[in-house]
């Protein structure tokens, strides 16, 4: 059996974090567990932690205060142990300038976040769909759940 497939969202914004809950929540068939980080250097003690369990791909918002997302892929790109984890910018931003800093540091996509919410939920059935079926180095087809 296929294991659930682990995804990590690194938002500051908690109406953001509530939501994308909510849009994994109601993607029952599909096999995934979501967990959350408030912050960039939150997510980092959890993931470079001894006992951590990486998740499978990461949800990495650009724009929060302390530590941005740009600063976040830069040190995720720069620790050997979690350099080959997908990460797919998650943001509201447009601009060009954006989508060609994440590509330049390594991001694997860049996904705007829908405003409306069944886009949304659609945009997250999409994403876990597309990463189940990828073949990742650190994700094992023959595990349980």
């Amino acid at each position: 059996m296929t294991r659930a497939l682990r995804v990590l969202l690194i938002d500051d914004n908690a109406t953001e974090r509530l939501l994308a809950e909510e849009a994994f929540a109601l993607t029952d068939d599909l096999i995934c567990t979501l967990t959350m980080a408030s912050s960039g250097p939150e997510a980092l003690a959890r993931l470079r932690s001894p006992e951590a369990v990486l998740p499978d791909v990461i949800l990495l918002d650009i724009n929060m205060p302390v530590m941005g997302g740009f600063e976040v892929l830069s040190a995720l790109k720069d620790d050997p142990k979690l350099l080959l984890l997908p990460v797919v910018m998650f943001s509201t931003s447009h601009a060009e300038a954006d989508v060609t800093q994440a590509y330049t540091l390594q991001a694997s996509a860049y996904l705007l976040k829908s405003p409306d919410f069944p886009l949304f939920l659609k945009q997250v059935e999409t994403f876990i769909l597309f990463w189940s079926g990828a073949h990742l180095p650190h994700r094992s087809k023959r595990t349980t759940r």
